[in-house]
């Protein structure tokens, strides 16, 4: 096994919970995912980010593997706030039909 495959191996196996023994006592995912909901929420009604489109439910064709117990499959755009229209500073303006 070369270094790279190595390295890919490993971090397979922390993708999928199988790097350590999980911990029965940490928080579920499901917590930190409320958290995260409400802190969302609570921005939005501050007027400092956007409600977004709610995104369709995981569906089992995208599960590629299975996760512990304590995780959950979630999109990615229901955890991070997504900038749209961000342009760096450059010598260019933005395209006009913005």
């Amino acid at each position: 096994m070369t270094a790279q495959q190595l390295k890919s191996a490993i971090l397979q196996m922390a993708v999928q919970g199988k790097l350590v023994p999980q911990d029965p006592t940490d928080e579920p995912a499901s917590v930190l995912l409320d958290k995260i909901r409400a802190e969302k929420e609570r921005l939005i009604k501050e007027g400092k980010i956007k409600k977004e489109k709610p995104l369709p439910p995981i569906t089992d064709d995208e599960i590629p593997f299975d996760v512990p117990e304590s995780w959950e499959w979630v999109h990615i755009g229901e955890i991070l706030e997504t900038q749209r229209n961000i342009y760096l500073k450059l010598d260019v303006d933005p395209p006009s039909s913005l």
